[in-house]
């Protein structure tokens, strides 16, 4: 008999999510709680970048499997239920990448 792995979304991961459009979305909540819960918290990505919004983080081609430039929104981290995410992630963005997402949100969420 062959099992299975269960799978499900791990911190730092990019995946395409059903928002207000399907965009990509960096999943920011702990593994340990990915694993158990209904929803993930995470940070849109988009590729409009606008300069009144300093809470933006830049993402470069590749970082993350993503297609453009685009900019993390920091600013909008938000929690949103697994069945959005489309299937499989798109990538994983690194540590260094993932560590300057987190400066970013901190004080989004007057964490610091």
């Amino acid at each position: 008999m062959a099992f299975m792995a269960v799978t499900y979304p791990r911190r730092g991961e990019v995946y395409f999510a059903s928002l207000d459009k399907d965009r990509p979305v960096m999943i920011l909540s702990t593994d340990a709680l990915n694993k158990h819960a209904l929803d993930v918290c995470v940070v849109p990505i988009t590729t409009v970048m606008h300069a009144k919004f300093t809470m933006r983080d830049p993402l470069t081609k590749g970082d993350g499997a993503l297609n453009h430039n685009c900019w993390a929104k920091c600013d909008q981290a938000t929690t949103l239920e697994k069945t959005l995410l489309h299937n499989k992630p798109l990538g994983k963005l690194s540590t260094t990448k993932l560590q300057d997402i987190e400066k970013q949100v901190k004080p989004a969420l007057a964490l610091v």
